[in-house]
């Protein structure tokens, strides 16, 4: 019985094919398959331009920051070891974020001062890579060279589980090392650094907190 069915199923294929009209040699559907694929322009071929609002979904970036973590953690000592790989990493992907974004708008003006700086970072940086615009950009009432950009609900840490022994790594290090690489990029030299700091109904709340160099204050202060 099972080489029967297996002989007519053959025989049904053949003569399915064989019902096509032949073009060039080539039954109408496999010309059709062939030239779809002869015509798919291969991702790296892409015009940048073109796939600009083009969105990740947030299962994949999940997943491939979960599978970074996990490559990390097996090659480091300690907490503080792997926020600073974290954060080497989010550096990395910094630099090669401000090339795109300054390459997609070529009209766009070189910022020169601080605010206007850290402003870009929190509305057209944060949504170029996180979908959303940072909740709050606010500036230290203690040290005149320290500024603070929190997200809520940051999306590294929010499919993370963190267990019990690192308990205390903050995964925004991959955050703050992208906004290290745009400060610096942008002649705005400054130590970044990423707190969990929760408030009501937000637990995973991140803070940003930027300390700019002496040179950034008193170029500023020429500015003014």
């Amino acid at each position: 019985m099972s080489g029967s069915t297996s002989t007519t199923s053959r025989l049904s294929v053949m003569s399915m094919a064989a019902s096509l009209p032949s073009v060039g040699g080539y039954t109408s559907a496999a010309s059709s398959m062939y030239s779809k694929r002869t015509t798919t322009t291969n991702i790296l071929e892409r015009h940048l331009n073109k796939t600009r609002g083009n969105e990740v979904s947030v299962n994949a970036f999940a997943f491939l920051f979960s599978e970074m973590l996990q490559y990390t953690q097996k090659r480091v000592h300690g907490i503080q070891d792997l926020e600073r790989k974290l954060n080497e990493l989010g550096y990395r992907v910094g630099i090669r974020a401000l090339d795109l974004l300054v390459w997609r708008d070529k009209n766009s003006k070189r910022e020169t001062r601080v605010l206007g700086m850290l402003y870009f970072i929190h509305t057209t940086v944060w949504k170029t890579m996180f979908g959303k615009q940072a909740d709050s950009l606010e500036k230290s009432t203690e040290n005149e060279d320290e500024y603070m950009i929190s997200d809520n609900d940051p999306i590294v840490s929010k499919f993370i589980s963190v267990p019990k022994d690192v308990s205390q790594l903050n995964c925004g290090a991959f955050m703050a090392g992208i906004v290290e690489a745009i400060m610096d990029g942008c002649q705005f030299p400054s130590r970044v650094t990423a707190h969990t700091v929760p408030i009501d109904g937000y637990p995973l709340r991140t803070t940003i907190l930027i300390k700019l160099d002496k040179d950034v204050l008193e170029r500023e202060e020429q500015l003014k």
